[in-house]
């Protein structure tokens, strides 16, 4: 008896229900409403279309509305067209290996039909009137007669209406417009010939016109700055050819969105092409910035296999390193051509005379060095009141013990020699999980005995710096070296950290405010983001279609390139998974306090090395960046003489 209990109790196997494969497969192909006006500009673009019109309302969770000129669907396939795996693309396996379309598994409108409110009319050129056919999440309609012009309309209503699980999981409007408007830029890019029309709750965003100059299109989504900026690359080896446009090295990003690359006039991703296309321009960008490109090739459809992926967005090449080479080959030979360095506002050699005259101080330099010394004696007076006399002065002076530089660095956090080429890993800095945090967190610890370092001599702190990035410092038997830009970022984060978490920050309007193209998904991330960027002091309007107006700026940050601090913004927006709005605060702070710091192979002058290091006590955490880096290093005077062979 036992024995039977155990047998009947296990699962059985039984075959699904139509329906429900449609949905399982529906989570595979429509994840949002991006992936149906991709699939469904898929259909338009085989189906022979010279003009594509695509509405949206809300961001396409309430309509989804794709119209088209092409060939129009026969009335006798008008049912077979939302039958699961039912397609005009292919008949055999081998036309896998040969697949000339955009789509050819069958799926799209059977996946979204079963999850919508769903309606099509089409009529063909030998039709005199058109068919409209309905299905409502899964539940097939009877095909009626009805007007309509030649080509295909599709109306998408209340998608994810039978899934409420699903539908619970989008984002905001703007963040699920920014998503189609993504994949309504890949469509038109890849087809730069077809007339394309965008429109978002009945506002026109884009109308573009067909052209045969690619640079035309390019200009109208990013517009003339970067178009300007663009460098055509051409080759083609074994009928194999690449072409397009990639950016000239003063254009670039912090990751790799702005790289767009389409095979037969599909959009994929490929790491072994991105990778070439990063080592084409190594030595020509700063560490972790990336080129921008937009990419064709150009290949038989036998080369390759597109039927690795659900969304086709990744292929598998039947040579991918021979394409590599291609790539890196055509690039590099470009580039060798061309006089970039010249050109490049970037990358300049540092002036390493040290017997030159230091350069004057501009007024913006002036004004940001005030503000934080300003800052820094409201810091000081709040340390301690036997610190309460304390001034810094713009005049070289020792520096007062309490800001000696044996206070953070004692003899047991010297690092021997040999480890100097080791990679220090830490943890990044995180913000408090209360939100409503007092404004004096960054107060540094006051327990420290502010006499535990009365004795050090004036003598002992004789700050140099070397190389323009590093200042040198002896005192109490050691030697300290200080990367400055990693001090005067974390100097920078705290007092940022403080005005934000304190809703102080102090923003400067702009007479006129600055315009910025973005893309849709750009866009729409920043207008999402908007409050919160206007906490630090960034103040940015949505002034239509893509555009965007920024209004203001954080007083701090006045030297920094405005333009490129949004673009940054948006990519580190971007690359967030699901981030906590702490989590987006603290990546927010460290990158403007990067921004803002003395760069690597910039010149100080003795007044600005005593200013930083006069600060360098004030944070709770002077060993390291915000990003984690050491921001000095200790040889004590035993580390020293066992290096030079005197310990006996």
């Amino acid at each position: 008896m036992e024995r039977k209990a155990v047998v009947e109790s296990i699962s059985r196997i039984h075959q699904l229900d139509t329906s429900v494969i449609n949905k399982i497969a529906a989570g595979e192909v429509i994840e949002r409403p991006a992936s149906a006006v991709k699939e469904l500009l898929d259909n338009s673009i085989d189906a022979l279309a010279t003009r594509i019109e695509v509405d949206i309302m809300n961001g396409g969770a309430d309509l989804i509305r794709v119209v088209d000129n092409g060939e129009g669907i026969h009335p006798d396939d008008l049912l077979l067209a939302v039958a699961s795996n039912a397609t005009s693309k292919i008949t055999t396996a081998d036309d896998l290996f040969s697949v000339q379309t955009m789509g050819f598994r069958g799926e799209a409108l059977a996946s979204i039909s079963e999850v919508s409110h769903f309606r099509i009319r089409t009529r063909t050129a030998d039709q005199t009137q058109g068919l409209e056919f309905e299905v409502k999440t899964g539940i097939p309609g009877k095909p009626q007669p009805c007007g309509c012009p030649l080509g295909t309309a599709i109306e998408v209503r209340q998608l994810f209406a039978n899934t409420p699980v699903r539908r619970k999981f989008l984002k905001t409007t703007k963040t699920e417009f920014g998503h189609i408007s993504e994949q309504f830029t890949r469509a038109a890019l890849a087809h730069p010939r077809l007339y394309m029309v965008l429109r978002h709750n009945n506002k026109v965003i884009f109308d573009l016109p067909p052209s045969d100059n690619l640079l035309d299109r390019l200009r109208l989504f990013y517009g003339s700055k970067l178009a300007e900026q663009l460098i055509w690359v051409d080759s083609e080896v074994d009928d194999i050819r690449i072409w397009g446009y990639v950016s000239h090295p003063s254009e670039n990003k912090s990751t790799r969105k702005g790289q767009y690359l389409f095979l037969n006039g599909r959009w994929i991703q490929d790491r072994t092409l991105q990778h070439a296309l990063t080592e084409a321009y190594r030595g020509l960008l700063m560490v972790g910035r990336q080129p921008i490109s937009f990419l064709y090739l150009d290949m038989p459809a036998s080369q390759v296999d597109v039927n690795v992926h659900p969304t086709k967005s990744e292929v598998r090449f039947r040579d991918g390193q021979h394409l590599y080479r291609q790539l890196l080959s055509t690039l590099r030979s470009q580039f060798l051509s061309m006089d970039l360095q010249s050109q490049m506002s970037l990358g300049k050699k540092a002036d390493f005379d040290v017997t030159a005259p230091p350069p004057p101080l501009t007024p913006e330099q002036k004004q940001t060095q005030m503000e934080l010394t300003s800052w820094a004696k409201e810091q000081l007076n709040q340390v301690h009141d036997n610190l309460s006399d304390i001034k810094i002065s713009s005049a070289p002076r020792s520096i007062s013990p309490t800001s000696d530089l044996a206070a953070p660095f004692t003899a047991a956090d010297a690092i021997p020699l040999s480890h100097f080429q080791q990679n220090r890993e830490q943890s990044p800095v995180e913000l408090p999980e209360t939100e409503n945090e007092p404004a004096d967190l960054v107060v540094p610890d006051i327990d420290r005995p502010a006499d535990k370092f009365a004795d050090v001599a004036t003598s002992d702190l004789r700050p140099i710096q070397v190389l323009n990035c590093y200042i040198v410092v002896e005192n109490k038997g050691a030697l300290t070296i200080i990367d400055q830009h990693a001090l005067h970022e974390r100097i920078m984060y705290e007092y940022f950290r403080k005005r934000v978490l304190a809703q102080s920050v102090e923003a400067q309007k702009l007479l006129v405010p600055l315009t910025l193209e973005m893309s849709g998904k750009e866009a729409a991330l920043l207008l999402d983001h908007a409050e919160m960027l206007n906490s630090f002091g960034l103040g940015i309007e949505e002034f239509g279609g893509n555009t965007l107006l920024i209004t203001s700026y954080p007083v701090m940050l006045k030297k920094v390139n405005l333009e490129q601090l949004v673009r940054d913004i948006a990519d580190n927006l971007d690359n967030a998974k699901q981030p906590s709005r702490r989590d987006l605060l603290d990546d927010l702070i460290t990158m403007m306090s990067c921004k803002a710091a003395i760069k690597a192979g910039q010149r100080l002058t003795q007044e600005e090395i005593y200013s930083l290091l006069e600060q360098r006590h004030l944070i709770d955490d002077a060993h390291h960046c915000p990003h984690g880096r050491p921001s000095a290093l200790v040889l004590s005077h035993a580390e020293l003489d066992r290096q030079f062979g005197r310990m006996g």
